[in-house]
């Protein structure tokens, strides 16, 4: 099993606002999640593998190559930008989170164009998508749009989901 894949399927199950789906997709390939089967597993508990033995394989659930993978990029691609929805673009940060309803709150510190971002996303209606409210610095935007020419150098970043 190709381990790239996981991280495209969990930005097309945020893209659909299945954030529960797409942690649920980050679990099964994420070190972190997988000390309970590295035994099986054969690799570094702290490290990607590039691939994972099927079911029909020789062994099973044995990972391969790792350290030669693409996929920590991917996955921190997809979490950090998809499911915890911290976007760059041309003229700003895009505030779009897609996360499992059980989350109530989370943070994040960002840097974006020499600047620092101390971002908290709080979601009291355990939704999974959708942002209600943002506000920078204390004052409200009309939308999840954080701009890149926002005066200073830090910046705290208030986002309600709902």
């Amino acid at each position: 099993i190709f381990c790239h894949n996981n991280p495209w399927v969990m930005i097309a199950e945020t893209m659909t606002g299945n954030g529960a789906r797409a942690f649920e997709y980050y679990k099964k390939i994420a070190p972190a999640y997988l000390e309970d089967i590295s035994e099986l597993h054969k690799t570094e508990p702290y490290v990607y593998a590039q691939m994972i033995a099927g079911k029909e394989a020789y062994q099973p659930g044995e990972a391969k190559n790792s350290w030669l993978t693409g996929t920590a990029a991917w996955n921190y691609y997809a979490v950090s930008q998809y499911i915890l929805g911290i976007r760059p673009h041309y003229d700003g940060l895009i505030i779009d989170p897609c996360i499992p309803p059980e989350w109530k709150e989370y943070s994040v510190n960002r840097k974006f164009r020499g600047k620092k971002f101390e971002i908290i996303v709080r979601n009291p209606q355990g939704v999974s998508k959708g942002v209600k409210s943002v506000l920078l610095n204390g004052k409200p935007l009309n939308k999840n749009f954080i701009p890149a020419d926002s005066k200073g150098d830090s910046h705290r970043v208030e986002v309600w989901m709902g």
